[in-house]
């Protein structure tokens, strides 16, 4: 996920120094390939979760540190009477002009990236086996890259990110399909994955591919 901070090398600095400190996994994979169902058993085994969908929606909130800058840069229609950011609304004027997305991003991404720094630092300090980073844009991004031990990549076929995606997020195929022209293709996600994950069987079939990488991933500080 790239970062358009005014302070880059601060944030580079506090990457540089979790590397040092802990190993740090980059779950990614396109919408609808199962990243925050790998995540979960991830977790159960102890490791730590930074979600960057996850911030992104805490942030665009009610009281989000995002309201107030996409309030300015957008207009108060963009924001609910509750004070969160109305997302289908700005759904579509980003799927409808690239420029508008960029300056959406300008916005949300140095928010995100500091407040996944922050939890990572704790996550160090709480002495968490690895840090996982769940990030739909890894790999489009080098200021995330660089620091990454691992990159695991939740994989499956795009008909069923579709089906997916139309049935938990209530979106039109059209919507689902702009997504995922946003994103990195399956040929190039897989081709920079240091592990994959098929998520196109059983839970029982997820579960023993996690359960390998867990282990596979305690390993990486020993070697």
């Amino acid at each position: 996920m790239a970062s358009g901070t005014s302070n880059p090398s601060a944030h580079s600095v506090n990457l540089s120094t979790l590397k040092d400190a802990a190993t740090l996994v980059g779950l990614t994979g396109g919408i609808g390939s199962g990243k925050s169902a790998i995540a979960e058993r991830l977790a159960s085994y102890g490791a730590s979760i930074v979600d960057s969908d996850v911030i992104a929606h805490q942030i665009t909130s009610t009281g989000g540190s995002a309201i107030e800058p996409i309030r300015e840069r957008f207009g108060s229609e963009f924001i609910q009477a509750d004070g969160a950011l109305d997302r289908k609304k700005m759904r579509v004027l980003v799927f409808e002009d690239p420029h508008s997305r960029k300056a959406l991003e300008a916005i949300t991404h140095p928010l995100i990236r500091t407040k996944a720094i922050e939890q990572a630092r704790l996550a160090v300090e709480n002495q968490a086996p690895y840090i996982v980073f769940v990030v739909p844009l890894l790999l489009e991004s080098s200021d995330w890259l660089q620091f990454i031990d691992h990159v695991v990549v939740a994989d499956c076929s795009e008909a069923m990110q579709i089906q997916r995606v139309m049935e938990r997020n209530d979106l039109t195929r059209q919507e689902v399909e702009s997504i995922l022209q946003a994103q990195a293709t399956r040929t190039e996600r897989l081709a920079q994955a240091d592990t994959v994950v098929k998520n196109m069987g059983s839970l029982e079939d997820l579960a023993e591919q996690v359960r390998l990488l867990h282990q596979k991933i305690l390993q990486i500080r020993k070697s």
